[in-house]
Order: structure tokens, then C-alpha cells, then sequence
């Protein structure tokens, strides 16, 4: 099994990344949470979803996992900043974790199924390492599923690139709308769905949201990927204009979809 990261570790995608909460981005695992609760944090990222979490469940122990030291040093400074005690830090595969059997309550994974090389496989370890009457919560994005206004074609562009490069790196970008099939490929049975958005569209919501899409096309992973493909640095030019012009309309309007389950085990 062989996949890439689409987006990489620029400052522009963790500038996204410490966006993300609880509340906006896992709102549908809150109820689960309390305190004592054993939690496994997949992907965790720069760990800003991760410490929320550990509030939560405080004292209950979290262990946050990543394929990269790198981010994994950024997540560890969020949780000493906000002086959490009961989170540890490991570098992982999710297709291979090195944990026990039955060790968590909860075992939660955001944005991360759409970026694996074998999604099913990835859930049955999730679903190993989960505690029966534990859950496993999945949340991930569906860009075939992104909505915006104005269209400028620029962005049309943008998103039929977006999604070779991620299918090229061995992903799925239209994650979300998998989640449940691929739930029950692992083998579980009682699956909850439901869906959420992102919405951006005040002023301020919208120049950051722009903003960071025009610095990734230019500058992250995602532009060094598109021109290893052949695509010309004058294209991706094109492409950052128009997310800057986009957020600078008053009319601008984007929402991003998310599938998400609950799986009991």
C-alpha cells in the first residue's frame, strides 16, 4: 500500500488545520465524550481538535497518532500550551497500528480516510483497537460535494486538479459520501451517518478561507505535486488570483461537506 499526502505540512495547511475544534469539526461526537473516557486521536494534526477532546474526557487518557514527527511536535507544543497532562504522542499508520486489541473507548479520525491508501482496512484497525460497546467516529470531506459563488472557471479548474493529484497520491477526495460502504466493508453493523458543513461566507470568513487555498496553490505541497504533473506555475498563478478574487467578492459564498459516522462496535 502505497499513498502520499496530498497537502503537506506548508504553514498554509496547518494554518487551516489549527482552525479546527471540536465544535466545528466534531460536533457529532460530542455526546459520546465524558470524563474517564479511554480516546485514540487519529491523524491528529497540529493537535488543536485533539487537546478539545482531552478537555473533555479529562481524566481520561487520550493518545494522539500521526505519520508525521514533524506535526507531531507542533500538536505536542498545543497540548503543553494548554497544559493538558493526560495526552501522549506517537507516530502511527493507521493501516498498522501498534496497539492492542480492545485499548480505547473511542477511537476518532478526522480528515483522514480521503488521504489512506486502503480506507477499509484502516476502519478494521480502528475497529481492533476499540473496546466492544466503544465507537469509532469518522468525519472526512467530499470535494465533489463543495458548493460556492461566484463560479469563476478558475476554481472549476482548481477542483477537477485537486482531485487527480489526490487520487494520483492514492486518496479519495470524495471521502465523505464513501464513509458509510467502506464502514461496512470493515465489518460493522451498527453505523450511525449523518452529514455537516463548513460555511464561509462573511467578510472575515471569506479572506481567510480564499487566502489560504491561493497560498497552497502557489506555495505547498499541492503546487510542487501539480508541476511534477506538468502543470505551468503560470496556471497555478491563475488559479491563486481567482481564490483571492473570489474572497474578495461581497456575493462570496463556499460550503464544505462532510460525511461523518458513528460505528458502534
Amino acid at each position: 500500500m502505497t499513498h502520499r499526502y496530498t497537502h503537506g505540512h506548508h504553514e498554509s495547511v496547518l494554518r487551516s488545520h489549527n482552525w479546527r475544534t471540536a465544535e466545528n469539526s466534531a460536533a457529532y461526537l460530542l455526546p459520546l465524550l465524558e470524563p474517564g473516557t479511554a480516546l485514540l486521536d487519529i491523524g491528529c494534526g497540529p493537535g488543536t481538535i485533539t487537546a478539545d477532546l482531552a478537555q473533555r474526557v479529562a481524566p481520561g487518557p487520550v493518545t494522539a497518532v500521526d505519520a508525521s514527527a514533524q506535526v507531531l511536535a507542533v500538536a505536542r507544543a498545543e497540548a503543553d500550551r494548554r497544559g493538558l497532562a493526560n495526552v501522549s504522542f506517537a507516530e502511527a499508520d493507521v493501516h498498522r497500528l501498534d496497539f492492542a486489541d480492545d485499548s480505547f473507548d473511542v477511537v476518532h479520525a478526522h480528515q483522514v480516510l480521503q488521504h489512506v491508501a486502503d480506507p477499509v482496512q484502516a476502519l478494521r484497525e480502528m475497529r481492533r483497537v476499540c473496546r466492544p460497546g466503544g465507537h469509532v467516529a469518522v468525519r472526512d470531506s467530499d470535494y465533489h460535494g463543495f458548493v460556492w459563488y461566484p463560479q469563476p472557471p478558475e476554481l472549476a479548474e482548481w477542483l477537477d486538479l485537486y482531485q487527480r493529484l489526490a487520487r494520483a497520491n492514492g486518496g479519495e477526495p470524495d471521502a465523505g459520501r464513501r464513509l458509510l460502504g467502506w464502514a461496512r466493508a470493515a465489518g460493522f453493523d451498527d453505523v450511525t451517518a449523518s452529514s455537516s458543513t463548513w460555511c464561509f461566507a462573511s467578510e472575515e470568513d471569506r479572506r481567510w478561507w480564499g487566502g489560504m487555498w491561493a497560498d497552497r496553490v502557489r506555495q505547498s505541497a499541492f503546487a510542487a505535486q501539480a508541476q511534477e504533473h506538468g502543470v505551468d506555475p503560470s496556471r497555478l498563478e491563475r488559479i491563486a488570483q481567482a481564490w483571492q478574487g473570489w474572497a474578495e467578492s461581497p456575493q462570496g459564498w463556499f460550503s464544505v461537506l462532510h460525511g461523518e459516522l458513528i460505528c458502534r462496535v
